[in-house]
């Protein structure tokens, strides 16, 4: 899954280092004259919206049902969103791959990114946002979320946060970065494709942001915007250093952060 691919690219675009090694990213060349220009550009533009339809039906469609229905609906929606990618690019494609190294570059840029930004979500929430109050209505919301999905101990709160954090933060790099960014780089200048996979990545961050905060709150907004942001931000450490590992990094910690503001909103609910 850490992969990204050794394509041409426009001037002025290329990565700036070859590392190579063994055993961490993926690279190939997909042959051109297997897959029209119209079919890779329904690929990618699939991969925009189908995050927003899955977290659509299961955060509002399917709100209020049992939560086996819910957690149903959204574990097959992932299992499409998260395995389209390599179906397109290994079975559609028939991409050939190589293994390259992560670079310091991505891994410093990543990790100095990812703690200024869970460094300042903690300290906002800890120092003034909790304490004065604003996350009593969503917190409720958050709280029966929590309930609703048996994570009624330390333990299972754990787990599931470190499923996040950790492994589903990697799927969404892998995702949003090295196909719906990468893919979109042989159709649009640089700018223009981190500005557009950022603004999917945010998408349907928007629809779980609304269903804790309301549709009308600016708060939904303005930490949809933060998204988008990040997104941007990770796409071009993505483009410096040509390696998943730097993004990954910086997106597990935000991730351990929001689930440790989470923690703190809902430690009574734990045994």
């Amino acid at each position: 899954m850490l992969a990204s691919i050794n394509e041409s690219s426009r001037a002025g675009e290329r990565p700036r280092h070859d590392r190579r090694c063994s055993s961490s990213r993926l690279t190939g060349i997909h042959d051109a004259m297997a897959v029209s220009s119209r079919a890779n550009l329904a690929a990618i533009v699939f991969a925009i919206v189908f995050p927003t339809i899955v977290t659509l039906a299961y955060f509002v469609v399917l709100a209020g049902q049992p939560a086996w229905l819910q957690g149903g609906a959204a574990g097959v929606g992932k299992v499409i969103q998260f395995g389209f990618p390599a179906f397109w690019v290994f079975v559609v494609l028939r991409e050939k791959v190589r293994c390259a190294c992560p670079t310091r570059r991505g891994l410093g840029l990543g990790f100095g990114f990812g703690l200024l930004v869970a460094g300042t979500m903690l300290a906002l929430a800890f120092c003034w946002l909790i304490p004065f109050g604003f996350f009593d209505q969503p917190g409720e919301a958050i709280r029966a979320k929590i309930e609703g999905f048996g994570l009624n101990t330390v333990a299972k709160y754990a787990v599931i946060s470190f499923f996040y954090a950790i492994l589903h933060s990697l799927m969404e790099e892998y995702y949003w970065r090295w196909f719906v960014f990468r893919r979109l780089r042989d159709f649009v200048r640089l700018p223009s494709a981190i500005a557009i996979s950022s603004l999917g990545f945010m998408a349907h961050h928007v629809i779980v942001l609304a269903v804790y905060f309301g549709w009308t709150s600016p708060a939904t907004y303005l930490f949809s915007a933060g998204v988008a942001i990040g997104g941007a931000v990770w796409a071009w450490i993505y483009q410096r250093s040509d390696s998943l590992y730097g993004p990954w990094l910086s997106h597990l910690l935000v991730d351990a952060a929001i689930f440790t503001i989470g923690y703190e909103l809902a430690s009574d609910l734990f045994v």
